[in-house]
């Protein structure tokens, strides 16, 4: 292995690599590498904060200098952390940044209300949130969701009760989109509303294929047991 090679902990749990410098460092002006993000370098056989390694020092001191904020708030760039958007160009996140509002939740705080009628789809920057349903006073979780999840996105098709509690379990950072805003940009710009959308779709796909592959084995796995 080349001792000057890179791997990068991404916001998955997962590391990515190798890369080599240059790579590096033109993820770090896409924000893909924030300064907080863990990097092995094989030469140090060790694991360091970004902003730590003396080869990229220079990259977050210009950052912190000269960075501008969005209109919501934050950095376009660090929309890259969620999954969905990793594919637009820093000019289509910089758009989307505009009809979007940072929200920073409280540890315990329902975001979303099992019941209510939703209005809004949620990005998650930061944190960890729970899915669960409330049944006779039981909690049943569905899911954990970390950075670079999403959830509510049916409110912007359709505006019909929540079917779940979203909760905190730690501080969160996310980002909301109203379906007024999202109905908004596909008349305004549907050249971003487009990509977003077939993200947005792909990844639902995808859920929809692994509740149902649960579901078969659920069933596999109960019939074979009253074979038994």
């Amino acid at each position: 292995m080349d001792s000057a090679q890179f791997f990068i902990w991404g916001i998955d749990q997962s590391a990515y690599g190798p890369v080599e410098l240059p790579t590096l460092v033109s993820w770090i002006k896409e924000e893909r590498v924030l300064a907080e993000t863990w990097i092995f370098l094989a030469r140090d056989v060790a694991w360091r904060r970004a902003a730590e390694m003396p080869e990229l020092q220079m990259f977050f001191r210009r950052k912190a200098g000269s960075a501008t904020a969005s209109p919501a708030g934050f950095h376009a760039g660090s929309l890259r952390r969620v999954k969905i958007l990793a594919g637009l160009s820093d000019a289509q996140l910089e758009r989307l940044a505009q009809v979007m509002d940072l929200q920073r939740v409280a540890q315990w705080s329902v975001i979303v209300k099992q019941g209510e009628h939703g209005d809004a789809m949620y990005l998650i920057l930061e944190g960890e949130l729970r899915v669960r349903l409330i049944a006779s006073g039981k909690e049943t979780i569905l899911s954990t969701l970390g950075p670079g999840e999403f959830f509510g996105d049916m409110a912007l098709f359709d505006q019909g009760p929540r079917s779940a509690d979203v909760v905190a379990n730690v501080d969160s950072v996310v980002l909301k989109i109203t379906a007024h805003a999202f109905e908004d940009l596909t008349k305004a710009a549907p050249d971003l509303a487009a990509p977003f959308l077939m993200a947005t779709v792909k990844t639902l796909a995808a859920r929809i294929r692994a509740d149902n592959k649960r579901l078969r084995d659920s069933v596999n796995f109960a019939s074979a047991a009253g074979a038994r």
